[in-house]
C-alpha cells in the first residue's frame, strides 16, 4: 500500500516540476518548447506504463522529446 502512495506522489511531483520548468522558458523557440513538452509527457507516460521504472521513464522522455521536436 505504501509503494502505491509513493509512486503517486512521485508522479505528482514530476508533473509539478515539469509545469514550473516550462513556465521559466518563455524565450524558447516553438520547436524547443515542443521538445521539452514532448519529453515531459513521454517521461510521465513511460513512468506510468512501467510502474515507475527508471528505464521506462528515460525511454519515454527520449521518445517524447524526439516526437515533440518533429512536431511543427
Amino acid at each position: 500500500m505504501k509503494t502505491v502512495t509513493v509512486k503517486r506522489i512521485s508522479t505528482a511531483v514530476l508533473a509539478v516540476t515539469l509545469v514550473m520548468s516550462l513556465s521559466a522558458c518563455s524565450n524558447m523557440s516553438r520547436r524547443d518548447r515542443n521538445t521539452a513538452i514532448g519529453a515531459g509527457v513521454g517521461a510521465i507516460g513511460g513512468s506510468v506504463l512501467t510502474d515507475g521504472g527508471t528505464l521506462g521513464t528515460l525511454g519515454g522522455a527520449a521518445v517524447g522529446g524526439i516526437i515533440g521536436h518533429q512536431v511543427d
